[in-house]
């Protein structure tokens, strides 16, 4: 069963022609990333996912590639996506799970959800396009119960000098077309900033342009006493 949450708004204010680019990347982006899905991102993602457990909250779920790997067995699998013509898509894809799945218009930045109220997090080529990663990763902090986990699939900023050098020089051009995708983002450093303890391994996005290549997979756990609530969320 699906159900569909309230949406709340977003900070951007997009324009005629950017609304209209969502709406393309809604349409082209599974088509976009189909090679690299084949060539072992889809292996990861079920892989990823396969360890969630009890409560499950995935932030921007986008068109729903994750939701046909989670196991069976969850307490509840809660999909947050902002974007409507993505959300409407994710819903299409939640509906075919016998799990019990909400689905939620919420940006990473303001999880709508009681503080320790989740077991897993789950965060899929995400943290890259956030407006604000630390809020969204003190979110995420915020929401998970003590002893709980944050899976990520992220790709990050290059640890070769050449490599991060052509994600600095083609960072405005691949914003514009990735629907803001900041490629050289230090995604890594970011989670251990706000608290996080990472185990991560370093992976290769094959099948993708070489500048979205470089991949950080692994989990993440945050000691209670660095959680720092974002104001204006709920309690």
């Amino acid at each position: 069963m699906t159900e569909i949450a309230a949406n709340q708004s977003t900070d951007r204010k997009a324009s005629a022609s950017y609304s209209v680019w969502l709406r393309m990347m809604a349409l082209l982006y599974d088509p976009f990333v189909w090679l690299g899905e084949v060539m072992g991102m889809r292996r990861r993602r079920r892989n990823l996912v396969a360890d969630a457990s009890g409560r499950v909250v995935e932030i921007g779920a986008g068109t729903g590639l994750n939701v046909g790997h989670y196991p069976e067995g969850l307490d509840e699998l809660v999909l947050t996506e902002p974007e409507p013509d993505m959300r409407r898509k994710l819903v299409r894809q939640a509906s075919r799970r016998a799990l019990a799945v909400r689905v939620v218009g919420a940006p990473a930045e303001r999880l709508p959800f009681a503080d320790a109220s989740a077991d897993t997090v789950v965060s899929t080529l995400v943290l890259c396009t956030v407006d604000n990663p630390e809020q969204a990763l003190r979110e995420i902090a915020r929401v998970l119960r003590p002893g709980g986990r944050l899976l990520f699939i992220e790709h990050v900023r290059a640890s070769s000098r050449f490599l991060s050098a052509c994600q600095d020089g083609l960072l405005r051009p691949w914003r514009g077309f990735a629907g803001g995708c900041v490629c050289n983002r230090p995604t890594l450093e970011l989670m251990r900033g706000c608290g996080f303890t990472v185990e991560a391994k370093d992976q290769v996005w094959r099948g993708m342009p070489a500048i979205v290549h470089p991949l950080i997979v692994g989990s993440a756990t945050v000691s209670p006493s660095t959680v720092n609530p974002v104001p204006g969320t709920r309690r």
